[in-house]
């Protein structure tokens, strides 16, 4: 009986070992299958970041054309102005003055011109003396359209439409011919100016054709996109021998004015990429500073890889060189094997793989 029980209690130990086994192998099993894929050849588009400096359109400084007292700011400092609106007065009746003393000569020279003009007639005057008092009159006229401009240029009005700037001097300051009163914007629209290195504008421009409007995004100092998108519309003609770079100037609207003259920003600007060798970034592993794949070999055995990355895209390499298109490389599970070590793998299309992740490719 107790030998029955015995044998019994071994049959049942044999299949619990047995049971216990094949769960492990199929759980190492499971372990080692890994997901493989290559990489995924196709045009697509990468964002590049320039630092920034926003211009108004027009931007002038407002300086006094004559010497004289500031009478009167009609303005104040970031007012939005119309164009021919006054906005400072220097007091006028020095210059009044000589406009009415201009005028006086205008009208002596008139009458001495016309009497001389009635002897000249007559045969009284020489000829000569017709003309020369007709010169005198053209003085006298020239002397007073001078005054009147002078007169003028006591009253400072806007030139275009634009907003104020600070203040430089207030009411009551002697003002000397050319001294500085403020600024004046309009920041309608705004140029925004960024410097892009030389290779990058070599394949700027063997991208884009002659005709075609390149749109730029603009990312503000609160780390917020400008609503408006603008157009690149000029490139600067020559380069900076000291930093590689050249200017490109990109127009951006700014109809509700959040944009002012001197702020700074950021210009995304999407560069084309024709045929681009594409790779998840959860594919790579670093080295000292350099970038690593797993490549499946014939034998289907791991070998790692050094890659040249030639740009970023959310959670996407684009591969300069290292990669073929037909290589097999190891998508998951990268801290799970070793050098040489042969595995088992599942094929996941490069597409498939790529529209797992969160991306932003075209």
């Amino acid at each position: 009986m107790k030998n029955q029980i015995l044998m019994l209690l071994s049959l049942c130990g044999s299949l619990l070992i047995a049971s216990c086994n094949s769960h492990r192998e199929e759980h190492h099993e499971a372990e080692t299958t890994f997901l493989v894929t290559s990489p995924l050849i196709m045009d697509t588009l990468i964002t590049k970041d320039y630092v920034s400096q926003i211009h108004s359109i027009q931007h002038i400084e407002l300086r006094a054309q004559e010497r004289g007292y500031l009478q009167k700011i009609y303005v104040d400092e970031g007012q939005f102005v119309k164009k021919g609106q006054l906005m400072f007065k220097i007091m006028p009746k020095l210059y009044e003055a000589e406009q009415q003393s201009a005028k006086a000569e205008v009208d002596f020279a008139e009458i001495e011109y016309q009497n001389t003009k009635t002897l000249a007639n007559r045969n009284i005057v020489a000829p000569n003396e017709l003309a020369m008092a007709k010169a005198k009159l053209a003085k006298a006229q020239a002397e007073l359209a001078l005054a009147e401009v002078h007169l003028q240029f006591t009253e400072i009005r806007a030139p275009f439409d634009g907003i104020v700037g600070r203040f430089l001097v207030r009411e009551g300051s002697l003002l000397e011919e050319g001294e500085l009163l403020s600024d004046f914007s309009d920041n309608s629209k705004m140029w925004v100016y960024y410097n892009v290195p030389e290779a990058e504008y070599l394949e700027y421009k063997a991208e884009v054709k002659g005709d075609e409007d390149v749109i730029v995004k603009l990312l503000m100092a609160n780390n917020k996109h400008f609503p408006y998108p603008g157009v690149v519309e000029t490139i600067e003609a020559t380069f900076n021998n000291e930093t590689g770079n050249i200017a490109f100037r990109a127009t951006f609207p700014n109809p509700d004015g959040l944009l002012r003259h001197g702020e700074t920003g950021n210009i995304e600007m999407g560069i084309p990429l024709l045929g681009a060798m594409l790779i998840p970034q959860k594919a790579t592993f670093e080295v000292l500073d350099k970038k690593y794949v797993f490549v499946v070999d014939e034998e289907n055995k791991i070998r790692s890889r050094e890659v040249s990355i030639a740009a970023e895209i959310p959670h996407i390499f684009v591969i300069s060189a290292g990669l073929e298109k037909t290589d097999k490389i190891l998508l998951e599970g990268l801290r799970l094997v070793r050098e040489n070590e042969e595995i088992h793998y599942e094929f996941v299309q490069p597409h498939t793989a790529l529209s797992q992740l969160d991306l932003y490719a075209e």
